[in-house]
């Protein structure tokens, strides 16, 4: 009777109650990953993608093996950053991702979709699954760090993540705005009660250089992520100026050119993991 399904906090004894269930599943037999990276954030549009990548392809100029498990279903956009139009493979028993030309392997749903700009009109549990499959049914071969883009918010698929794959860390990405505060302390918040390491935030859109003196144009406003860090015990690890060349990058598929160096402090600590 009023049961909360949360056997830590009750007193009782019951039929029910002893150690939970572990929901965390196993990957292919097959793969062999090391490390598992979330990419999060409260909401969208904050450049969690972009960040992933950015990720993914310093590490691998550091000649680690990389790998991008691309969870935002509904809103896939890993493979164009990569320049992949290649679909992923099956041989009826596995998945296997595809390769971008420096080596990180990717999967994401787009590889799968026969139009890559059809929409993903499902529902929750089965975007959720289908997360899960990714981990469980796609043979990642011998990867030092695992990426994995999520989508914004604290619903179903982070939650699956969080649950499901021995997540080592997650980078909470965010941009100047008031508003972020509070959805990065939802964010931060989640991950406190999965238990699970919080490495740092990286803000994005910090600032836009002008060209002709350099001066930063702080364009969304003054930055607050300071004392947002500060507040919730985290190290500030990036903030990202908005780059036209790294736009630009990423819309003719060739992230992996970018030469810049705002993903080296988050490389160097990562490696010391």
């Amino acid at each position: 009777m009023g049961c909360t399904h949360d056997c830590n906090s009750c007193s009782s004894s019951c039929s029910g109650k002893g150690t939970p269930e572990s929901l965390m599943e196993k990957p292919h037999e097959l793969s062999s990953v090391k490390k598992i990276i979330g990419v999060v954030s409260g909401k969208g549009g904050v450049g969690k993608s972009m960040v992933t990548s950015l990720l993914a392809a310093t590490m691998q100029r550091r000649s680690s093996s990389t790998a991008i498990l691309d969870a935002d279903i509904t809103g896939p956009s890993i493979p164009k950053a990569f320049g992949i139009k290649e679909k992923a493979e099956s041989d009826g028993t596995a998945l296997y991702p595809q390769k971008s030309k420096m080596g990180t392997q990717i999967m994401s749903i787009n590889l799968l979709l026969e139009d890559e700009q059809a929409p993903v009109v499902w529902r929750g549990p089965i975007i959720a699954g289908t997360v899960k499959q990714f981990w469980t049914d796609v043979i990642w071969n011998d990867v030092d760090y695992m990426f994995v883009d999520m989508p914004p918010g604290t619903g179903d698929v982070p939650l699956t993540v969080f649950q499901s794959l021995p997540v080592d860390g997650i980078i909470v990405v965010t941009s100047p705005q008031d508003l972020v505060s509070m959805i990065v302390a939802k964010a931060v918040n989640m991950a406190k009660m999965m238990n699970i390491p919080i490495l740092g935030i990286i803000e994005n859109y910090s600032y836009l250089k002008c060209p002709d003196c350099g001066k930063e144009i702080a364009v969304f406003g003054e930055s607050h992520v300071e004392e947002i860090a500060t507040k919730h015990g985290l190290p500030l690890l990036a903030r990202l100026p908005i780059d036209p060349a790294l736009a630009s990058l990423c819309d003719k598929g060739m992230i992996e050119l970018f030469e810049g160096d705002y993903m080296e402090y988050v490389a160097d600590i990562l490696e010391k993991m």
